[in-house]
């Protein structure tokens, strides 16, 4: 049992971290710097599959270290250093942020190896390749015992709790939910939505898993209805060169943006969200969805994939949803109908990274102090 007035020292292990942007990222970076100000010594441990960047650096009280990974371009993250970073140093908790990749079962068995208690936020996505989905099932089979003997698994949303309990066949009780956070502050300015010229916006990286290209063929047809239509679509990744091809080939070039807003300028995407007339979100998978949310804060009226949480959003009255294999002609009839008659949704008061942080700072203690035995 760790003595009540030591450091808690944790260990933290993503797949990527800063300077690339994502929802794990901006995850990883807010909980960190929280926990760290609360005086938690926070060691991230993460990737570099070019080697560009720095092995060690210290960012906003955060220990950061990088190990190489295989192969460069691609998402699998084998990393067998991390397997050496754990084992270098003592700590008190392992905590491995997402679960999909090959980081995970490095980190958690070097974990068990060196008994040091262990604990695994999901952090689950879609994948743009129908091989990787396809093996899915399996990779659950494979990870069921190493994530069976976690201290603590924690969910984002109470779907991804319910479908991990499902998958894993674990007591639904094994699992926390600590939802992600949100810093979007108040729009600079808020505009009224254009109703002869309106913005919809998309948000999320920049993957086919994504839908984004879903809103974009759909365009043309909406054009037909709203001439002024405008729509930004907002993320980064390896999807966007196919997004401006597609935009070409529908010679609708002129009224589409696509690029990303830079997560420190968070004034910039709050006053996007403000403007938007309509804001979408049509991805095969998502376990939280910060953006939808932090839209609906802000009343913009949301149409989403009848799929994964965005499903658990639209049953909230936040969201309308349409079926994820909506073709063009349905998705501009739906957006047809939410244009004219725009929904109002109801007063949402968001989870702060404050609470996300103080939620996790309770689990850390807990375990240090061997009050969360693990699963057998």
């Amino acid at each position: 049992m760790r003595p009540m007035d030591s450091t808690l020292r944790v260990l933290m292990v993503t797949p990527r971290y800063l300077p690339f942007i994502g929802g794990v990222e901006l995850h990883v970076r807010e909980v960190s710097k929280r926990l760290a100000r609360a005086g938690i010594s926070i060691t991230v441990l993460t990737t570099d599959c070019d080697g560009q960047l720095p092995s060690a650096e210290e960012i906003d009280g955060i220990h950061i270290r990088r190990v190489h990974a295989w192969p460069a371009h691609r998402d699998y993250y084998l990393a067998p250093g991390v397997y050496r970073e754990v084992h270098r140093e003592t700590w008190d908790i392992l905590h491995c942020q997402s679960y999909h990749t090959l980081m995970a079962p490095i980190a958690m068995v070097a974990a068990l190896r060196a008994r040091i208690p262990y604990m695994v936020t999901f952090q689950s996505g879609g994948h743009s390749s129908r091989l990787r989905n396809a093996i899915r099932g399996m990779q659950h089979e494979l990870l069921r015992p190493l994530l069976n003997r976690a201290d603590r698994l924690i969910a984002l949303s109470e779907f991804e709790a319910g479908f991990f309990s499902e998958k894993l066949r674990l007591p639904r009780e094994r699992i926390v939910v600590i939802a992600n956070g949100s810093n979007l502050p108040d729009p600079e300015c808020q505009p009224e939505a254009d109703p002869d010229h309106p913005l919809i916006v998309s948000v999320g990286r920049l993957e086919r898993y994504k839908g984004h290209q879903r809103i974009l063929t759909a365009l043309p047809l909406i054009i037909e209805k709203f001439p002024g239509a405008r729509l930004r679509i907002a993320g980064s990744g390896p999807y966007e060169r196919k997004l401006h091809q597609i935009a070409k080939r529908l010679s609708i070039v002129e009224r589409v943006e696509i690029g990303p807003v830079p997560l420190a300028e968070r004034h910039t995407m709050a006053d996007l969200l403000a403007r938007a007339s309509l804001v979408v979100f049509l991805s095969d998978y998502e376990s939280y969805c910060i953006a939808a949310m932090e839209a609906a804060a802000l009343r913009r009226p949301l149409l989403v994939a009848d799929t994964s949480v965005l499903s658990e959003i639209a049953a909230r009255g936040l969201a309308r949803a349409i079926p994820l294999d909506s073709n063009p002609t349905q998705v501009a009839t739906a957006v047809d109908e939410m244009l004219r008659n725009p929904p109002s949704p109801p007063a949402l008061d968001l989870t702060t990274w404050d609470d996300c942080a103080a939620q996790l700072r309770a689990l850390y203690e807990e375990i240090a102090q061997g009050r969360v035995p693990c699963a057998s």
